[in-house]
Parts: C-alpha cells; structure tokens; sequence
C-alpha cells in the first residue's frame, strides 16, 4: 500500500550538506599555512649588505670616519728637499759688488756639492721686470746670501733685496745667511741683529763658511 511506503526523513537530507560543510571547514582550520619560498639570491644580498654595513661601522661609536680615507696620509717625497726648488742659492749684493759675488758663486758652484746659485745679472730673464725677477729668485731659492758691504747699505734697492729676502723666510732658521765685508760690528743692519753673520775678513773672506751654512740648510729639508 502507498500509505505504507516509509521516506527517508527530511532531517537526514539536510544533516548530509552540514556535515560536509563542517569537514571542509575543520579541515581548512587544520591546515598549516604554506612558507613562502626563499630566494637564495635575495638571501645572499640581504647578508652581504648588512655585512658591508657592519663592516663600515666604526668600532668605537665617538671616532668620525673620514669621507676620503686616502687623504689621510699625503705624499709630500715630491714637494721636500733639495730638488724641489730651482736653486741652492740666492746671492743679493750691490752693483758695485758684483766682482765679489761672482768670486762667491763661482767658489759655491764648483764645490764638490755644486750648489746651485742664482746671480741676478748673469741668470734673470732678459726683459723681465726687476723686481718681479727678484722675487721668483728668492721664492725659488733654498738659501739667500745677502754679501754685506758699504755699497750694500748705501744702495735702496739693496735695502729692498734684504728685506724681501726676510719676507721670504722669516721664520727659517739658516735660510738667510749675513756675509759681512768691509763693515764693523757696528754697522751691521739693525734688521738683521736677531741672526749671526759670516766674518768676511778670514782668509778665504768667508766663503768657506757661507758654504757649509748652505749645505747645513740644505740637510734640513731631507
């Protein structure tokens, strides 16, 4: 009989969907989630760069790098000593000396040491300016050996060499050598009161002397 026939229960239909939708979400809530892939390359730059970041960082936090580190140690072999300037010697005297400087500086040029001497008539550029001359041969010179004599004080210009010369240098000791001619203590300059002078009235007039200030000067910038 049809009235006898029994159907499945409507609830056992509807517990079916839920019970999947339940194991669906337990299973989603028990899945671990998935690491993301790593790239070594990524990896290796990320260390390399930290790296290079310590290895820039100063160990002591106070100390200030330096932004040039090469510029904290110059090379001066180029700009020091004897070759670094055109001349040994710079002789000023007046022009009524010049028989006398020449007697100097051929003494000093034929030395076993062969210094290098300037001597304003024979070695200024023809047509260059007096003074301006003057002052390249100071400034390009080691030494300046002023030959003092009674034309030396009598003469402005001489007057003017001296004190260039003191401009020069002032606070090298040696590098300007007093060669006193002819002259008493009394009239040595009052400028140069504050150095020592050659004696030229020695047998050799003082060259002798003059030279060995030179090489000792000389000795210094080594």
């Amino acid at each position: 009989m049809a009235s006898s026939t029994s159907l499945p229960a409507p609830q056992s239909q509807s517990k079916k969907p839920l019970g999947k939708m339940a194991d669906w979400f337990r299973q989603a809530l028990l899945k671990k989630p998935k690491k993301m892939p790593v790239n070594p390359e990524s990896h290796s730059s990320d260390g390399s760069q930290s790296a290079s970041q310590d290895s820039h960082r100063p160990s002591n936090p106070n100390s200030v790098m330096s932004s040039n580190p090469s510029s904290a140690h110059v090379d001066t072999s180029s700009s020091r000593g004897r070759w670094s300037k055109d001349y040994d010697v710079c002789v000023c005297h007046s022009e009524e000396d010049l028989t006398a400087a020449q007697e100097l500086v051929a003494y000093l040029e034929s030395s076993t040491d062969s210094l290098r001497c300037f001597l304003q008539l024979r070695d200024a550029t023809p047509g260059g300016a007096i003074v301006s001359e003057l002052c390249q041969a100071l400034s390009s010179s080691h030494c300046h050996v002023l030959l003092i004599t009674p034309g030396f004080l009598h003469d402005p210009w001489c007057k003017y060499q001296m004190l260039q010369a003191l401009t020069e240098a002032p606070g090298a000791e040696g590098c300007t050598i007093p060669l006193l001619t002819g002259l008493t203590r009394d009239a040595y300059p009052p400028e140069l009161r504050f150095m020592y002078y050659v004696d030229g009235r020695g047998p050799d007039r003082g060259f002798h002397q003059v030279k060995e200030a030179v090489i000792r000067y000389l000795q210094t910038l080594s």
